[in-house]
């Protein structure tokens, strides 16, 4: 289950003036906003509650984003972005919400790149992590794939203001990539589902109530999905490519076993700052790690 981190409020900037205007101490209806956000449960109301009064152009608004947050909403969704890596993302409704976790598979990517890569993010959803590993390499061939259509639309919003040549493609994992691809990819990432679909019910309603299914759903171990793209993937890697895929503590072994059955070498890594868990695979027989 991924654990949501604290909403960052570094977005002041011209809406923050309207603070004094939609006072953080007598909301539309009269009941402070934080004592509002914190009865419905949400463990950081001050930094929310910051958020949705910069957000809002009027009182009408603010009102209809509490209630919105209050009903479950993630609060991503309702102002239409999350922060990932130092950076905002554009989240529209329904789209998987990027977690701070997945921050691991960005920075060993930006570790293992070579100059000039060619990478793909399959399951991208919003495409934070392409978005971020974008900024921080040069002259990047970037690839990103989708089989939800309003996930494929947001990370096309995301990545079309990247100067470098970007594919966002809808369809099933591999499926939509040109051939062309085929053992020219430097850097494989997917944050694919992996939670057992009998944890789902487990999750925080924002999360399960709020986000598709089918970026949750990782089958009846979690795995499901990453056993396919381990399937594949030595067909697509460079001869000193990497596939690199988020997974859980419980999880990683067993991915590590899925990548050996198809001629890869697998390697775990773990960030206890970010409650993280990763798997990086490369082709057998490549260098070591």
């Amino acid at each position: 289950m991924q654990k949501k981190s604290r909403p960052s409020s570094r977005s002041s900037s011209p809406s923050a003036k309207r603070t004094t205007e939609l006072s953080l101490l007598d909301p539309p209806d009269g009941v402070a906003l934080v004592t509002r956000l914190r009865i419905a449960g949400c463990v950081f109301a001050e930094d929310e509650a910051q958020l949705l009064l910069a957000s809002a152009e009027t009182s009408t608004e603010l009102e209809q984003m509490v209630q919105q947050r209050i009903s479950g909403i993630p609060l991503e969704q309702i102002v239409g972005w999350a922060e990932f890596a130092g950076m905002r993302v554009a989240i529209d409704p329904g789209v998987f919400v990027p977690r701070r976790r997945t921050e691991l598979l960005l920075r060993h990517a930006v570790a293992l790149a070579p100059s000039r890569p060619v990478v793909v993010e399959l399951c991208c959803g919003s495409a934070a992590l392409s978005v971020a590993l974008a900024s921080a390499l040069n002259d990047i061939e970037l690839y990103a794939t989708d089989v939800d259509p309003a996930a494929v639309r947001c990370a096309h919003r995301n990545l079309s203001r990247l100067p470098a040549p970007v594919g966002v493609l809808e369809g099933d994992l591999y499926e939509p990539l040109p051939l062309s691809l085929v053992g020219r990819v430097d850097l494989l990432l997917a944050n694919a589902p992996y939670v057992p679909t009998d944890a789902i019910s487990l999750m925080p309603p924002e999360a399960r109530l709020h986000e598709p299914q089918l970026a949750l759903d990782g089958g009846s171990d979690g795995l499901d999905v990453l056993r396919r793209i381990i399937a594949e993937a030595t067909r697509w890697l460079a001869p000193n490519g990497h596939l690199l895929v988020e997974t859980s503590r419980t999880q990683a072994s067993e991915t590590v076993l899925a990548l050996e059955r198809h001629g890869m070498a697998g390697r775990i890594v773990a960030s206890d700052e970010l409650d993280a868990t990763a798997v990086m695979g490369r082709l057998a027989t490549a260098a070591n790690f």
